[in-house]
């Protein structure tokens, strides 16, 4: 009856595991568009390291009256799936970037650096075709005098085609 009871018992974990098991895309590559202090467009790429754990880099610029801006995000993250093609992942990261100031009252222009740290939490669709959509939040910390504000919240949304 023990034995009866262990082999039903390690057959529903190893069958819990395994449904709970998700496809990371060896590569994807697309587009994510974020709010935080204004609009951004960012080229986006992942690439997977485990069965569980991916790189994603973005590459953003923003285009205000007053300044140009260009960052570079990377990210570390975890997948874990939810059902079937849902998944949700979380992660740290760290970034750096370029400030183009207009400056109109001394006529002349002033370049500028800034650097952040973030972390990362989302959702993902991973459809039968290879497309792959996310929403996520990720708040930025800044090390610079770029933004008002030293933390920004930056939400954003993506569509990534997976191969």
């Amino acid at each position: 009856m023990t034995k009866r009871i262990f082999i039903i018992t390690t057959l529903l974990f190893a069958s819990i595991f395994t449904s709970q098991a998700q496809e990371i895309p060896e590569h994807a590559i697309g587009l994510r568009l974020s709010e935080s202090d204004g609009f951004w467009a960012e080229a986006s790429y992942q690439a997977r390291l485990s069965s569980d754990t991916r790189i994603e880099l973005d590459l953003g610029v923003q285009g205000r009256n007053r300044y140009n801006a260009l960052k570079l995000t990377g990210m570390y993250q975890w997948v874990f799936n939810i059902d079937g093609g849902l998944n949700w992942y979380v992660g740290p990261g760290i970034g750096g970037g370029l400030v183009d100031f207009d400056n109109d009252i001394d006529d002349r222009d002033d370049l500028e650096t800034f650097g952040f740290v973030t972390g990362d939490v989302g959702i993902e669709y991973r459809f039968d075709f290879p497309l792959l959509i996310s929403l996520d939040f990720r708040p930025e910390i800044y090390f610079d005098d770029y933004n008002n504000d030293d933390i920004i919240f930056n939400l954003g949304l993506s569509a990534r085609y997976r191969f």
